[in-house]
């Protein structure tokens, strides 16, 4: 592998662990799971998606959450 080949497969290692720790992944893995378990269920859009998580982290029966 080349030292250029090299760098492009760091940065691509580096990019996906940054995607994952901000939970950028979410969407697609949650899409995935739900078109695995029932293919006949509506995917919401991102952004109903995003609402649906922040509202589940809101839910003071769950008690406090810092992020």
């Amino acid at each position: 592998m080349t030292g250029a080949a090299a760098l492009v497969a760091a940065g691509r290692k580096v990019w996906w662990y940054v995607r994952e720790v901000v939970g950028d992944t979410a969407y697609e893995r949650y899409v995935e799971h739900l078109r695995r378990h029932d293919p006949d269920a509506e995917v919401p859009d991102r952004r109903e998606f995003e609402r649906m998580r922040t509202d589940a982290g809101d839910d003071p029966r769950k008690g406090f959450r810092c992020c």
